[in-house]
C-alpha cells in the first residue's frame, strides 16, 4: 500500500513538537496507550511522520485528512484557551504517571499528547494541591448536599476542586468551591469551546473565568461515552486522591476510582444509607476495594493532603466526670448518692469492697471533686 499524500494542513507539525501534540490530539483517541507510548519514545514529531510515511496503525491514518492543528489552535485561542504541551510551566507533571505501568499491573494508562485549556487557573499549580470529588448524575439531595459541603470544606482549606462538570455530585462539588472563593477544574470530555451538558452551560461558563475547564480532546470535539471513561483517569492524575460521594452499583464514578488506584492515589468514598441504591457503590469500595471512609471535609484533607499540615487531630467524645476512673473508683463513685449521704459500711456492701478500700477511694475521689463529705455522710459531688 502506498503511503497517503501529506495534507498541507499537516506540514508544519512535522518540523514543530507543539503543533505535532496538537495534531495527535485528533488523530488518536484519549487512552491510546499505543499511541502515548510512540510520541513518548521518539516525539510527536518524529511520530507522526511515521504516520504519514505509512507506518503505525490504520486506525492513526484514517484522520489524517482531517487534522489542522494550526486550524485547533486559532479555534481554542478564540474562545479564550490556550494550548498545553509537556515542559509549559502550567504542565502538571503528575501526568507523566500515566506512562508507567500501574503497581497493580496492566498497561499504561497513556498520558495525553496535550492539554486545550480555559480559564486563569494554573492546571500544574492547581493540580499540586487537589482532590477529585466525583460521583453519580442522578444524585439524591443527600448526595448533592454533603458532595457540596465536601467541597466548600477543602477549597476552603486551599484544596482545588477537580471534578468533570457533570450533573449531580459534579456540579455541585463545582458549585460549592466557587461559592467560598475556592479553585475548581472540570475536566471535560469534549472541546472547551463546548458547553456540555448544555443544561450546566452558565456553570461551565463561570469555571472558565473564575478556575479552569481542562481537556485533552480539541476544540469542537463532541463527548462520546469512550471519551467520558477515559476522561476519569485524568481526574484521577491531576489529582491528590479521589473522593467517591455517591455513586451506584454500576456508576461511572467508579471508574475514576479505579484508575486512582492504579495510580496509586489515595481513594475515599462517603457512606451512604444502607438501603439507598445511589449509595451502593461507595459500600462496594469501602467493603471490597479497602476505600477510606469519609464523612467530612477535614477528613478528605487528610486523605490527600500533607502529612505535616493536614493530619487530622484525634477526635474525643463528650468528657463525662466519671471517665478514666478505675474499676474501684467507679464502683464507689456510683454507690454515692446525690441526696443525702451514705456511711463507710453501707458504700462497701453495696460496692462489695472491703471498708479500708472504700475508704482509701473516696480520699481519691474527693481529691477530683466526685465525693463530697457532709453530715450525713458521703455523697456525689459532681
Amino acid at each position: 500500500m502506498s503511503a497517503p499524500a501529506l495534507p498541507p494542513a499537516l506540514r508544519p507539525a512535522l518540523e514543530d513538537e507543539r503543533l505535532a501534540r496538537a495534531a495527535w490530539s485528533r488523530l488518536a483517541e484519549p487512552g491510546d496507550a499505543a499511541a502515548a507510548q510512540l510520541v513518548a519514545e521518539v516525539g510527536a514529531a518524529l511520530a507522526l511522520e511515521a504516520v504519514v510515511t505509512g507506518r503505525g496503525p490504520q486506525r492513526w491514518r484514517t484522520r489524517l485528512e482531517h487534522v489542522d492543528p494550526a486550524a485547533d489552535l486559532a479555534a481554542v485561542r478564540a474562545a479564550g484557551g490556550r494550548l498545553l504541551v509537556p515542559g509549559d510551566d502550567e504542565w502538571p507533571q503528575q501526568l507523566t504517571d500515566l506512562d508507567r505501568a500501574p503497581a497493580t499491573g496492566g498497561r499504561p494508562l497513556g498520558a495525553p499528547f496535550c492539554l486545550w485549556a480555559r480559564g486563569p487557573a494554573d492546571p500544574a499549580a492547581a493540580g499540586a494541591r487537589s482532590v477529585a470529588l466525583v460521583g453519580s448524575r442522578a444524585c439524591t439531595a443527600y448526595g448533592e448536599h454533603v458532595g457540596a459541603e465536601l467541597a466548600a470544606g477543602v477549597a476552603d482549606r486551599g484544596f482545588t476542586v477537580v471534578s468533570g462538570g457533570a450533573f449531580g455530585i459534579d456540579a455541585a462539588a463545582h458549585r460549592a468551591a466557587l461559592a467560598v472563593g475556592g479553585t475548581s477544574v472540570a475536566v471535560l470530555a469534549c472541546g472547551v469551546d463546548r458547553a456540555y451538558p448544555p443544561g450546566n452551560a452558565a456553570l461551565l461558563a463561570r469555571l472558565a473565568e473564575r478556575g479552569a475547564l481542562v481537556s485533552e480532546v480539541p476544540p469542537g470535539s463532541a463527548p462520546t461515552r469512550w471519551r467520558f471513561l477515559e476522561r476519569n483517569r485524568l481526574i484521577a492524575a491531576l489529582t491528590g486522591g479521589t473522593v467517591v460521594v455517591e455513586a451506584a452499583w454500576r456508576s461511572g464514578a467508579l471508574s475514576t476510582a479505579d484508575r486512582a488506584e492504579r495510580l496509586l492515589r489515595p481513594v475515599g468514598a462517603v457512606p451512604g444509607p444502607v438501603t439507598s441504591p445511589a449509595s451502593a457503590g461507595c459500600h462496594r469500595l469501602l467493603r471490597e476495594r479497602g476505600a477510606v471512609c469519609v464523612t467530612g471535609a477535614d477528613e478528605v484533607a487528610e486523605l490527600v493532603g500533607s502529612l505535616d499540615a493536614d493530619v487530622l487531630a484525634p477526635r474525643t467524645g463528650e468528657r463525662r466526670p466519671l471517665d478514666g476512673l478505675d474499676r474501684e473508683e467507679l464502683r464507689v463513685a456510683e454507690c454515692l448518692p446525690r441526696r443525702g449521704g451514705a456511711d463507710l459500711e453501707r458504700l462497701a456492701r453495696d460496692a462489695a469492697l472491703e471498708v479500708a478500700t472504700v475508704q482509701a477511694v473516696l480520699g481519691r475521689l474527693r481529691l477530683s471533686g466526685l465525693a463530697v463529705r457532709g453530715e450525713d455522710g458521703w455523697r456525689r459531688g459532681v
